[in-house]
């Protein structure tokens, strides 16, 4: 006991004390915190809710209002663990912006971002998974849209939705499949995010200015730990606005309608922070096409420490960069808006020109552009 007790005092002093620190990053490196903050919020409000969830379909929408109205307390855990995966992917989309800008992806912590891109795809389908539990509405059709979607797979993707739903369509067996992979995922999950955090700490954490500075660091404490303390501090105080006054904000209302499946949603769209990606999905006219393109828009990210064309990371020294960088959040939350418009004109037309821009930055100008400035450089 004795010496578990050591073990994990060492490694705690290591990583959380003693770690060294370089002097000059700023409040965009809480954001690694935050998430992991986060995480730790919806695995304990998750354990919570399962307690008194019941994964069936005559059932589970009950039990959700049960949750809400009936349980001590819990409402607070219901509406907490929704707003809390909202508020994570907020964190998380943050985080990678931060990689974007300042090249957190480059040598020598590729893995540290490959990983980060895992950890991403993981809480996108336990995001998922998690939204159909609720059994409204929108989680029910939702459900059924997506998952009909590996049917575009050549030969084996009908047997594959098939094995997905345990049936011929969305129905009881589905939802106690998603039940049992949305209580596994988030452990997994932790488990990348220790690898995540045991990478990082080998090669050591970035700088906004780009460059290795292992001759100006301070220890982790206490300095950058209560910096991080005051970044979570502020983030507790804005998710608690959207708790306590704003719980359905982030929300879509059909999901407080039962789900039926003899009535189709008008508009079927999936939570807020996958908008981007189904707005790609949609701006191919091809099914195949549009899954490609959906899949791609997200391994792409691991690919950008191959696709990084200059040693220098921060987009500080990089002017054409940075405009186009900025090009990209735009577009990033142009799509978001088009993946919740209807599928008409003009939204089509503005999709695909945002996804072809999305596409257009990481495979044209991450490539490229290095060697541009490379030139110009030469020239001058």
């Amino acid at each position: 006991m004795q010496l578990i007790k050591q073990s994990l005092f060492s490694v705690l002093n290591k990583h959380l004390i003693t770690y060294p620190t370089p002097v000059n990053i700023h409040y965009a490196w809480n954001f690694g915190f935050i998430a992991a903050m986060c995480m730790l919020f919806q695995i304990i409000t998750g354990i919570f809710l399962a307690m008194h969830y019941t994964p069936h379909v005559d059932l589970a929408f009950a039990s959700v209002e049960h949750i809400s109205r009936d349980v001590y307390y819990g409402w607070l855990i219901r509406y907490g663990h929704a707003n809390g995966a909202s508020f994570f992917f907020i964190i998380v989309y943050l985080h990678i912006l931060k990689g974007l800008y300042f090249g957190s992806y480059t040598t020598p912590r590729h893995f540290v971002w490959v990983v980060g891109v895992v950890i991403f795809l993981l809480m996108i389908l336990t995001a998922f998974i998690g939204y159909v539990l609720v059994w409204g509405q929108m989680s029910l059709w939702g459900a059924t849209v997506i998952t009909s979607l590996v049917s575009v797979i050549p030969l084996v993707g009908d047997f594959i939705v098939v094995w997905l739903w345990g049936g011929f369509s969305v129905d009881n067996a589905t939802l106690n499949r998603f039940f049992s992979f949305h209580y596994l995922l988030p452990f997994i999950i932790a488990a990348a995010s220790v690898v995540h955090l045991a990478l990082l700490h080998e090669k050591g954490s970035g700088n906004p200015l780009g460059i290795d500075s292992n001759a100006d660091k301070l220890n982790m404490y206490p300095y950058f730990l209560i910096k991080d303390l005051f970044g979570l501090l502020v983030f507790i105080l804005i998710f608690s606005y959207y708790l306590y006054y704003t719980p359905n904000a982030l929300g879509h209302p059909d999901n407080y309608i039962p789900a039926n499946p003899m009535v189709t949603p008008e508009h079927i769209v999936p939570e807020w922070y996958f908008l981007p990606f189904y707005a790609i999905l949609r701006s191919v006219p091809h099914k195949l096409g549009g899954v490609i393109a959906m899949l791609l828009s997200i391994i792409v990210l691991g690919l950008l420490p191959w696709l990084h064309s200059t040693e220098i990371r921060s987009s500080r020294f990089r002017p054409i960069y940075k405009y186009l960088f900025w090009i990209f959040v735009a577009t990033c939350l142009v799509l978001g808006w088009i993946g919740g418009c209807s599928v008409e004109q003009p939204y089509i037309l503005i999709g695909q020109i945002a996804s072809m821009y999305y596409f257009f930055y990481f495979l044209i100008i991450l490539p490229l552009l290095g060697k541009l400035e490379r030139f110009l450089i030469i020239q001058k």
